[in-house]
């Protein structure tokens, strides 16, 4: 396996937005069969480069390259600004616990304004994570979907939004926690 391989899969991946197939791995590398792309394959997940969802597809073993993180800046009063490398990481060990539970969701309307979370953005979720009070969730409600703070009030589960101008939801009928918001990403 070499990284020129590993190369020509990772941009396959930049340009379609998806791993490919055994098959497309196959015509990729020149290969004249799926066993060479399946061998190749288990070499990449042997040694960590990509690895296996839990239907056996293959996923990037990170999304991302390492960036290096040079240190800390001011939000306040100006201080004198110091480079110096403190650690390197990538975004997805930053923000992702677990990957098969992760995806993103495009944002749109203007409920959780005042949380920051405007139209446009992506929102990183997680699904299977029991929502606590204040986590911001993504909701069936009454066979609707919405994004909003979950709260209990009295017992009873409330879904708030971060606009004024929204009421809070309370469930009729049915009310089914899809995922809780784990980040916001904003391209400016």
């Amino acid at each position: 396996m070499s990284t020129k391989q590993y190369g020509k899969i990772m941009a396959f991946y930049e340009q379609h937005r998806r791993m490919p197939t055994y098959s497309e791995i196959m015509r990729l590398m020149g290969f004249k069969s799926k066993n060479s792309a399946y061998k190749l394959v288990n070499t990449m997940v042997e040694k960590g480069l990509i690895q296996k969802d839990t239907s056996g597809k293959i996923v990037p073993r990170q999304l991302t390259l390492p960036v290096r993180v040079l240190g800390t800046v001011e939000a306040g009063f100006p201080s004198p600004a110091e480079e110096e490398l403190s650690d390197t990481m990538t975004l997805d060990e930053y923000l992702i616990e677990k990957r098969e539970a992760t995806f993103l969701l495009k944002v749109s309307g203007d409920s959780m304004f005042d949380a920051g979370i405007m139209p446009g953005d992506l929102v990183l979720v997680e699904r299977g994570k029991d929502p606590k009070a204040g986590d911001i969730v993504i909701a069936e409600v009454d066979h609707e979907w919405t994004m909003k703070y979950f709260q209990k009030v009295n017992g009873q589960v409330t879904l708030v939004a971060a606009n004024k101008k929204y009421p809070p939801i309370v469930p009729k009928d049915e009310l089914k926690i899809a995922a809780v918001v784990k980040a916001v990403v904003r391209k400016y």
